[in-house]
Formats: structure tokens, C-alpha cells, sequence
């Protein structure tokens, strides 16, 4: 059985991620590397919590003692990287957090990695020579897009916000791993994901989340900002087969291909409330605009031609389909609150 080092995994996309990954093999070992900050929650594990392919490791990322102890105890032989902060209304309040984290932290597990792995640039030792590192990223490292063109892996990094900035650096520092020292690394993009086991604070759960206590839903500025929306499971599935099949040294972009400005994010989850827990008024009378948040980028949309051209991959789910299930969920998460 072959360990792999999946950080984490208590967040949003990772504790879906997980659960898939260890039901589709049997000869993986994972061990969740997680510090639990506000954003991780280990209820988000408990169907796994007795797997004995799975083992939790509450730690830093950026303690770089705890990264050599754990490759060291289970010869971890790959390194798919979720961990990171994320929210980028909280990146603009406290900036050093998201450096801190997301570029000295993906370095750290770098290069515990290279040493681990190889023991001189562009040499594998004995044993090690199919070791990969798999960097999650964000389409967010592009910047904002006009009303027409697409995000593709070749379009020049223009982070606006403290949080995208720092995910760009991360990338950088990826890829400068695979070209000085021939790691070998495989970087994704995604577009906005969404889906079980989201964060309150994100969109989609607090929209929800005011409706059904009655409260005002905050939608920042004029609501005209698109997003491409990717459905969480059809990311684990892409990010799987990146792992797996990606080719050395690519960056691939993932995207739902579902273009929705936030007014059409909120008329959509409301009208399907409307049905489902019906109250006499409309909750779209709920909908309040709200001063918009700094550096707020007008435009993100993926191309994820390469993917699936590539790799064969293809979503599963489009809105229509991926909301329903999002808000089935989040029906039954809070009903039992």
C-alpha cells in the first residue's frame, strides 16, 4: 500500500476529495495533514474517521519538523495539496496569514518532498522515481477576464487580492521546484466551487442560510459579478485523474463551463426555496446590496478544453443539476442545527 500525504482534507474540497478517492482505491493509505482552522472541520470526515486506509494529523503545514517527521514515519511517496487559506474578504483584513500559509507552507512541503524523493536534481532515489506533487490551485492567479475570453493555462498571472496573490505565488514556487530540480509536478486551477460541505461563509451556504432564518442576504455591489461555478465532486474527479494520468509539468484548468453572475446565483437558490420551504412572501425579498468588497475581480471563466481533451474528463453536473444537490444538502445540515 503506497501513502500519500493529501493536506487539508477537512476543508471543503478535501473532505470531499477523500471519501471519494479511498472508496475508488484500495492500495492508498491517506494522511490528512490538517491544522483545523475556522475553515476545517473533522465532522466533515466522520464517514471515514474508521477507515484504516486514512489517518488525521492535526499540524502546520509550515512546521517544517512535523512535514519531515510525517514523510519520514510513512514513507509518503505523493503529495496532493489542498491545505490553504482561502476567503478573500478575509486575505484583504489580514493579509500575513494567507503568505504565511499558502506560499511558506506549500514551500515547506516542497522541499521536504525534493529531499525525500531525490538526492540531487533531476535524480530520483531507488524506488521514488514515480513520486508526484499535485498543487491545487485557483483561476483567481489570472486576475479578472473581459466579457468575452476565457482563463486558459497559458493566460499571464495578474492577481488582484492579497489571497490570489499568494496562490500565484505558491504555482510559482511549484513550478520553479519542477524546472531547477526536476520534481516531478502537476499544477490545477478550478473555477468556483461549490457543493456539500461548504464553509458558512461562502456564498451559496450564506444565501441559503439567510433564507431559512429570515435574514437579509448580502450581495456585494450591483450583483453583475460572473463566476464559472464547478460542482465539488466533478473537481475530486479531475483533480483524481490529474494525479493519475496529468502529464509532468502541466498546469491544467478545471471549470463547470456554468457562467452565473451572483444575482443569478440568488434568483436561482431562492426560487428552489421558494418551492421546498415556502414561506409567504418570496425569499427574494430577502436580497440586499451591499458595499462591494475591495479589488472585487468582475469576471472569472475557465476553459477546460485541455482536460478534456487531454484526459478525457467531463462534468457530471451542470447548475441546474449541481444547486439542487447543494441545497438538499444544506436542507439537511440545518434542520438538524
Amino acid at each position: 500500500m503506497q501513502s500519500i500525504l493529501v493536506t487539508g482534507c477537512a476543508g471543503f474540497i478535501g473532505s470531499n476529495f477523500v471519501p471519494y478517492f479511498l472508496e475508488k482505491y484500495s492500495d492508498y493509505h491517506v494522511i490528512n495533514l490538517d491544522l483545523l482552522t475556522y475553515a476545517g472541520d473533522l465532522n466533515n470526515l466522520n464517514d471515514i474517521k474508521e477507515d484504516a486506509k486514512y489517518t488525521f494529523i492535526k499540524g502546520n503545514i509550515c512546521n517544517r519538523e512535523l512535514v519531515e517527521f510525517i514523510f519520514e514515519t510513512y514513507d509518503i511517496r505523493g503529495v496532493i495539496h489542498f491545505a490553504a487559506e482561502s476567503h478573500v474578504d478575509n486575505s484583504i483584513k489580514n493579509p500575513g496569514v494567507f503568505i504565511e500559509t499558502n506560499v511558506n507552507g506549500s514551500f515547506t512541503l516542497l522541499d521536504v518532498a525534493y529531499k525525500k524523493w531525490m538526492d540531487k536534481p533531476f535524480h530520483f532515489k531507488a524506488g521514488y522515481e514515480k513520486c508526484r506533487f499535485h498543487h491545487i490551485s485557483t483561476d483567481e492567479v489570472y486576475g479578472t477576464l473581459n466579457e468575452t475570453d476565457l482563463f486558459t493555462e497559458e493566460t499571464p498571472y495578474a492577481p488582484n487580492s492579497p489571497y490570489s496573490a499568494s496562490k500565484a505565488s505558491s504555482d510559482m514556487i511549484v513550478r520553479s521546484y519542477q524546472e531547477t530540480y526536476g520534481m516531478n509536478t502537476v499544477i490545477t486551477n478550478c473555477s468556483n466551487n461549490y457543493g456539500p460541505k461548504q464553509h458558512d461563509e461562502k456564498l451559496i451556504p450564506t444565501i441559503i442560510r439567510k433564507c431559512l432564518a429570515g435574514e437579509s442576504i448580502p450581495i456585494y455591489g450591483d450583483g453583475k459579478n460572473i463566476r464559472d461555478w464547478l460542482y465539488v465532486l466533478d473537481h475530486c474527479k479531475g483533480i483524481d485523474l490529474v494525479y493519475h494520468t496529468g502529464k509532468e509539468a502541466n498546469v491544467y484548468n478545471i471549470g463547470g463551463r456554468n457562467e452565473r453572475t451572483n444575482l443569478q446565483i440568488v434568483d436561482a437558490i431562492c426560487t428552489i426555496l421558494d418551492e421546498k420551504v415556502p414561506k409567504a412572501n418570496s425569499y427574494k425579498d430577502l436580497i440586499t446590496f451591499v458595499e462591494d468588497r475591495a479589488g472585487h475581480d468582475r469576471r472569472y471563466a475557465i476553459d477546460a478544453t485541455k482536460l478534456e481533451n487531454e484526459l478525457g474528463w467531463k462534468a457530471d453536473e451542470n447548475f441546474d443539476t449541481g444547486i439542487v444537490k447543494t441545497i438538499n444538502w444544506y436542507l439537511a445540515k440545518y434542520k438538524k442545527a
